[in-house]
């Protein structure tokens, strides 16, 4: 029994209140089992099971009911926002129309569009011997459409759990209908069975994907040949790990910049040059750049900026880098940019003419001869601690600071040898002085009256007598 604004549900033999549903009705279609009903409003419709067994045990206890009936006495188990023109039962599965003309079947919440129909038209019935479902229009013209009956079967078991009886029905289904029974195992977070079940390449690429399942994915995407499917199992592998099959599917994908991030975290200096060398086929100059750059084969990318005519760049390159091939990439500047402006390509200083506008031009070339021993040289990535704490400061000011050092050093040596001369020759004096000290000890020292030193001297005489004498003569001493 129904209103505008509800519907009561009764107990046909004692007409006793079951539950009552606050919904605007339009129909109702009940199954032919009695477990499950649809509720058509003017702008939706809700599929409902009844709970008979939870309705019956709460009559036999005797206990009251309230306003709106016993309550759980129906579940929600699908609502969608249609509008149902005509609709009958077929076992579990809601077959109607809508008033969008197109002809749909609901099993287990998963609504399939079986046609588009091409005017209005009402549902008479289903004959499960034809495997055919009819419609009628206004005009009293009757149409059948194939819907097949093990198609509903198989749903129908696989909603009610019984997986081993829907399994006996698959092989009847036929296989351009695999794919249908697949999403509606998909949509029953069967993912398993329907990655087993499913035909589409494109569709089981998906499930393998989502399972995780990617030697299965590789297979098929091996099949299909596509580079977005390559990619999309290249990050799968990845993340997960997996860089041998990664590195494979980011080859058959051309993903460089996915190759340039793996090989450098590898430490692969062999992968990293070959793909320096594919980039450049491929015209990907910039994942080619960095390749020899970290490579250390800075003519190479040098060579690299002047073909893709980034001259101005090669410049400031070879200044950072290649001090030497300064002059030769400031010629080809020169002759490049006087095409567009003669003056300012007069403009360009070239160190060899002027040297003076190049701070630390000489050292700059001295790095660059010193530096080229050890480019080629690579160190092992399980080395990185070791060198992560190296000191930033660039190689020109590395080399200024050594020639200061050298210069220091050099001063002091020399400091030293004088100092040491010094006391060598100190040393040469004071042995002279004892030697003759010795000798007028013996003999006896002189001194003359009319010296005209105007100092004191000191006279040594016989042992233990001392005098001092003056310049002034009839002075006597003190």
């Amino acid at each position: 029994m129904c209103s505008n604004d509800f519907i009561c549900f009764y107990d046909w033999a004692e007409c006793r209140l079951i539950q009552q549903i606050d919904v605007t009705v339009k129909n109702v279609y009940w199954a032919e089992s009695g477990d499950l009903v649809a509720i058509a409003s003017d702008t939706s419709f809700y599929i409902l099971k009844y709970n008979r067994d939870l309705v019956s045990s709460h009559f036999d206890s005797g206990r009251p009911s309230d306003e709106e009936g016993v309550e759980d006495a129906f579940e929600v188990i699908h609502e969608n926002d249609e509008r149902v023109r005509t609709g009958i039962w077929v076992g579990d599965c809601f077959i109607y129309n809508n008033s969008s003309s197109k002809l749909n079947y609901c099993v287990g919440g998963e609504v399939t569009t079986m046609y588009h129909l091409d005017r209005p038209m009402y549902l008479l019935g289903y004959i499960a011997n034809q495997s055919r479902v009819y419609l009628v229009d206004k005009e009293f013209n009757v149409v059948g459409y194939t819907l097949l009956l093990s198609l509903i079967e198989y749903k129908t078991l696989v909603m009610r759990g019984d997986l081993d009886k829907a399994n006996e029905i698959l092989p009847t289904i036929p296989k351009e209908q695999l794919n249908n029974v697949a999403h509606f195992l998909e949509s029953r977070g069967m993912i398993e069975d329907a990655l087993e079940i499913a035909t589409d390449a494109d569709y089981r690429f998906e499930l393998a994907i989502q399972l995780g399942r990617l030697e299965i994915a590789k297979v098929i995407a091996e099949e299909v040949q596509s580079e977005a499917k390559w990619k999309q199992l290249g990050e799968l592998a990845m993340s997960s790990g997996k860089l041998q099959l990664a590195e494979d599917c980011m080859k058959y994908a051309m993903d460089l910049s996915g190759l340039l991030l793996l090989y450098s975290s590898l430490g692969d200096a062999e992968g990293v040059s070959k793909l320096a060398c594919l980039a450049k086929e491929q015209g990907k100059n910039n994942v080619s750049f960095l390749c020899l750059f970290m490579l250390g084969r800075l003519e190479d990318c040098l060579q690299l900026l002047v073909e893709s005519n980034r001259i101005p760049e090669a410049a400031l390159m070879a200044r950072s880098y290649l001090p030497s091939k300064v002059s030769e990439i400031v010629s080809l500047w020169r002759k490049d940019l006087s095409k567009v402006n003669a003056k300012a390509a007069e403009s360009l200083a070239d160190p060899e003419e002027y040297p003076n506008l190049f701070e630390d031009w000489q050292i700059a070339l001295s790095v660059e001869a010193k530096a080229v021993e050890t480019r080629g040289v690579y160190a092992a990535a399980e080395d990185y601690s070791t060198h992560a704490d190296q000191s930033t400061i660039t190689l020109v000011e590395a080399f200024r600071n050594l020639q200061v050092e050298a210069e220091e050093s050099l001063e002091n040596g020399h400091m030293e040898h004088e100092v040491a001369e010094e006391n060598d020759h100190e040393e040469k004096e004071g042995d002279e002085e004892e030697q003759h000290g010795e000798e007028n000890q013996e003999e006896g020292v002189v001194v003359d009256g009319d010296s005209t030193d105007g100092g004191a001297v000191l006279v040594n005489g016989s042992e233990g007598d001392e005098e001092w004498g003056t310049n002034n003569k009839g002075n006597q001493p003190a």
